[in-house]
């Protein structure tokens, strides 16, 4: 078992003034985190640079002082137990390995520092170097070797103790384009072969949306919302979710949340379109009033001149050319539009929207819209 619970967990970072004219500061980084992490779920926090997301995670090491709240792994508190009792093992961001020394040293090192037999050492080693097909620079430096295979070795060092708990604090963050893509494949296949709990941080929603049963999204040292990747991104608590998940961004709306009965309907500009049965429920259910919102609507769900009755119009700014699709920047009635066309056929079927300042007009389905009240919150949850 190794599951990990937190309750009211803040963080509050104080900086004395150097001068006696200066205050002291305080500064909120984590407030109210609450959570309960399955055994062998795999949780991923993301969020934007300076959310709370990697103070939390060293709060969970023992890596950072709790200022309130209680942290629990398996049912035992452990605020005020050492980092090195806590049976968990971190992955840095910057690998931190030692350079003097071998993989396989860097690998065995937490081994030796436990006293444990050789010939066990040589073969839980062995075990992770296998796993992580690395057997092939056991004798290498790690100035030899490649951004990804230094993270590999990382790893390697971190899952060869067994730990409870594997923590993961931005390791793909150094890693160009291609090699983060590969390591993301690898880290999902290494869940299947190491028998833990993973806590994995990142800024990257793509890497979050990949790898965890559960997402943790959060600002400002809250938690904005915590879903499966697919609910968050289906159903997403708030603007900040909604704008944060999913890529290219969300486009949002100023329009109106129109009632007649149980029926509800959005108005943007002169578009009306009706809210399916499903929406319309959960809307009834809430006795939600009409009201100013703001529509959401993904890139992917806005459909191009569809000839709808009184479609919005635009104009292209930017044609992004993806291969398969195409990236409209489209500037309407002073909203900035990201419109994914889809690219079918011949040349001539998509070649307009490859022009600057070409007027293009569009439209959406009521299954597309996301509803948010005037505070951000969406009103269907």
């Amino acid at each position: 078992m190794a599951t990990i619970t937190l309750k009211n967990i803040s963080k509050v970072f104080e900086s004395t003034g150097k001068k006696k004219s200066e205050e002291n500061t305080r500064t909120l980084a984590v407030s109210d985190f609450n959570l309960e992490i399955k055994d062998k779920e795999f949780v991923v926090l993301v969020g934007p640079s300076g959310c709370g997301k990697s103070t939390t995670l060293r709060m969970i090491a023992g890596l950072e002082e709790i200022s309130s709240g209680e942290l629990y792994i398996d049912d035992v508190l452990v605020n005020d137990i050492e980092p090195k009792d806590r049976d968990i093992a971190m992955v840095f961001q910057n690998y931190a390995l030692y350079p003097h020394m071998t993989v396989y040293d860097n690998i065995a090192y937490p081994l030796k520092l436990h006293k444990v037999p050789k010939a066990e050492i040589q073969e839980r080693v062995m075990e992770a170097a296998r796993i992580l097909d690395i057997e092939q620079y056991l004798k290498r430096k790690p100035k030899a070797l490649s951004g990804g295979q230094r993270q590999r070795v990382a790893i390697g060092r971190a899952i060869v103790r067994n730990p409870k708990v594997l923590l993961m604090d931005e390791p793909l963050s150094n890693l160009d384009a291609k090699l983060r893509n590969q390591m993301r494949a690898e880290i999902i296949a290494l869940r299947s072969k190491i028998n833990t709990t993973f806590v994995y941080v990142t800024h990257d929603q793509t890497e979050a949306m990949t790898l965890g049963d559960r997402i943790v999204i959060m600002k400002d040292g809250f938690i904005q919302q915590a879903a499966s990747p697919q609910d968050a991104f289906d159903h997403p608590a708030n603007i900040f979710v909604a704008g944060f998940i999913g890529a290219p961004s969300m486009n949002f709306f100023p329009g109106k949340l129109l009632r007649q009965g149980d029926v509800y309907c959005v108005q943007v500009e002169d578009l009306i379109v009706q809210l399916p049965e499903e929406k319309c429920a959960r809307l009834a259910g809430k006795d939600v009033q009409p009201q100013d919102i703001t529509v959401g609507v993904r890139p992917s769900h806005i459909n191009v001149d569809t000839g709808v009755e009184n479609e919005l119009t635009g104009t292209i700014n930017v044609s992004e050319m993806m291969g398969t699709e195409v990236h409209l920047h489209v500037k309407s009635s002073g909203n900035d539009v990201v419109i994914i066309v889809p690219v079918i056929g011949s040349y001539a079927s998509y070649e307009k929207y490859l022009r600057q300042d070409e007027v293009v007009k569009f439209s959406f389905t009521g299954e597309a819209c996301h509803v948010f009240d005037s505070e951000g919150k969406n009103l269907e949850f």
